[in-house]
């Protein structure tokens, strides 16, 4: 029997991506032949090891309208040379390309939604460009064989929107084993993801000012710099540490060590209100309490193992909670103990079982 091969589609770095690397390590593992391909960024590092193959694209524009057009364009001539059985557009931002070229090849087309994309901050408060990625959903949506998204909230409202059953696919780690605390005297506090809008950030960093602990922030994004220079501005560098971009097996690391994970929001468009974070996750495999927007999906999973702690985007509440939690050993302790009693639930080793029986069934 001739081995399918899935091409997966993305514009972020590869690198930094572990639901992507999760997903196509699983798909390998189950006999598929898995191709990813992603973006180039300027400096950007050496691609590592993976049991899938890889392709960077490179692109004269990096961001904005320009950006987009080019790399689909650029996507497009790619994979109408290439051998493939599935063509999966993670996202919107992707699916022209992959529509076209699966519709002229004649080969099944999956689309992969890890987020509400046209409602992010980032286009929820620009119409032009929001209607335009409304309209692409509309046109191409329908037309996939394959659809999955993260969580129930997104599956039920894509399903009502597209007319199309979404799967759910939850974006969560492989489960970790034994994870050792070890007592600090000085108390710490991780943010780990991209350092975009509506993250909360700003928010978090003006409330150190009120917390006794160190932050450290992992990623980088749109706001790297404007962060840097307010935790500078505040006087605060001596509390906040930004590491940068951390392999995934460096942070599993580093977030074990943490004692409180960060996981606010704010309220800034659909997309973030049904939002299902792999940092929720990530903080519970490492056994780590984490303060948490009140969102649907996070209440939803809190009832059935209470890690987290509700805290809504606002600097003092922020500061108030952080602080209770780093007080109450007693319900810090409860809250630790459930995550160890939840990461035997919420882990990939289960959930990469269910996208495996997907793309194993797929009928064109």
């Amino acid at each position: 029997m001739e081995q399918q091969r899935i091409i997966f589609t993305v514009t972020n770095e590869l690198t930094y991506d572990q639901r992507m690397i999760r997903i196509c390590t699983s798909l390998v593992n189950a006999g598929f032949d898995v191709l990813l391909i992603g973006r180039k960024k300027h400096n950007a590092q050496p691609l590592t090891d993976q049991l899938f193959q890889q392709k960077r694209l490179s692109c004269f524009f990096q961001k904005g309208k320009l950006f987009y057009l080019e790399y689909n364009i650029r996507l497009l001539f790619f994979l109408l040379f290439q051998k493939v059985h599935i063509i999966s557009a993670v996202d919107l931002d992707t699916l022209v390309a992959c529509t076209l070229a699966a519709k002229i090849k004649s080969k099944m087309l999956a689309f992969d939604a890890h987020e509400y994309f046209e409602e992010v901050p980032e286009v929820v408060n620009r119409p032009l460009i929001q209607k335009i990625w409304k309209q692409v959903g509309l046109w191409f949506i329908p037309q996939a064989n394959i659809t999955y998204t993260v969580n129930h909230s997104l599956a039920t409202l894509f399903a009502n929107m597209y007319h199309k059953p979404f799967k759910v696919i939850r974006s969560l780690p492989y489960r970790y084993g034994h994870v050792v605390k070890q007592k600090k005297e000085q108390k710490t506090i991780l943010y780990q993801g991209a350092l975009n809008k509506g993250r909360g950030l700003e928010f978090l960093i003006r409330a150190m000012a009120q917390i006794d602990a160190q932050l450290l922030i992992a990623g980088e994004g749109d706001l790297s710099g404007q962060l840097r220079n307010m935790a500078y501005d505040l006087a605060l560098q001596h509390k906040i540490t930004f590491l940068g971009y951390v392999e995934p097996d460096q942070l599993k690391h580093i977030t074990a060590k943490a004692n409180i994970g960060f996981n606010v929001m704010e309220p800034q468009g659909l997309s973030y209100y049904y939002s299902l974070a792999n940092k929720f996750f990530d903080y519970i495999q490492a056994e780590v309490p984490q303060i948490c927007s009140p969102f649907p999906e996070y209440e939803y999973l809190n009832l059935q193992h209470e890690v987290a702690v509700f805290c809504n985007c606002n600097v003092n509440e922020i500061a108030n909670t952080i602080n209770d939690l780093l007080q109450d050993s007693n319900r810090y302790r409860i809250l630790q103990q459930n995550c160890q009693q939840a990461k035997q639930q919420f882990c990939w080793d289960i959930e990469e079982e269910k996208l495996v029986t997907l793309y194993r069934n797929a009928k064109k």
